[in-house]
């Protein structure tokens, strides 16, 4: 179980696509027509072998939409953790209670979301992939489409390193969490594949529960916080500011 990509909703696609790309040395590797159904627009930004994505309303009445007015703003939305399996955990998520809001099942690709309001605030999803003969699992990543290794970059970030959620009880949605994942969660922290983790803190503003965090690999720290500290979004020598979210430079 990793963490393989994790989201941001945003009010204005482009120019937080901008600010994404400039501050963590990123290039857009697709825009997947799939999600209009949903009355979005996308891109997705691969960072080594893992990605950032970011989703933006196009019409009214779109969860995403509901889901910045209800958090005051752009920010963290959504983790898609890879899985072995992800028909089995669906079934086993499910018969904990947690709903599935949207599913697909194809040969090289299924997933499952589960409801925000039963994951403490977070969209959640469990994704399986099924390289194609010939094809390296490692890079097999439909939501990324076919052509996303030639716009990988690692020279300034590298990869996810984790989540941050914040909670009226993290206690509580830790274990939760441990349920869902069915791992364990030690000092609120469950700890995934790779060195990935998903931790759980108290609400430290205005916003609610959600993501209030994301853990990024970081390769060239000065070109990021000097980029971040051009748009006034720097949080010190180790964190900065990306499309409303705290960015933890790990």
């Amino acid at each position: 179980m990793k963490l393989r990509q994790c989201v941001f909703v945003a009010r204005d696609l482009e120019s937080s696509r901008e600010e994404l790309c400039d501050t963590l040395g990123l290039e857009v590797a697709y825009r997947d027509p799939g999600v209009a159904k949903w009355g979005l627009a996308n891109v997705v930004c691969p960072t080594g072998h893992d990605f950032l994505e970011i989703v933006s309303p196009t019409r009214d009445g779109t969860s995403a939409g509901r889901y910045i007015e209800r958090r005051k703003g752009d920010g963290g939305y959504m983790v898609i953790l890879q899985v072995a399996d992800a028909v089995a955990e669906r079934e086993r998520v499910t018969a904990l209670g947690v709903r599935a809001v949207e599913q697909k099942d194809q040969p090289e690709y299924k997933y499952t979301h589960f409801h925000p309001a039963d994951t403490a605030g977070v969209l959640l999803s469990l994704d399986q992939t099924v390289a194609p003969a010939g094809t390296d699992p490692k890079l097999w990543w439909p939501p990324a489409a076919r052509d996303w290794l030639k716009h990988a970059r690692s020279d300034v970030t590298n990869g996810l390193a984790g989540v941050e959620i914040q909670c009226v009880d993290p206690d509580k949605a830790a274990a939760l969490w441990s349920r869902i994942l069915n791992r364990p969660a030690k000092d609120d922290i469950i700890r995934l594949d790779d060195d990935g983790e998903v931790r759980f803190v108290p609400i430290a503003d205005e916003r609610g529960p959600g993501v209030s965090a994301y853990d990024v690999r970081v390769v060239d720290r000065d070109r990021v916080v000097a980029a971040a500290r051009k748009r006034h979004k720097q949080h010190g020598v180790g964190q900065v500011e990306v499309c409303g979210c705290r960015i933890n430079l790990v």
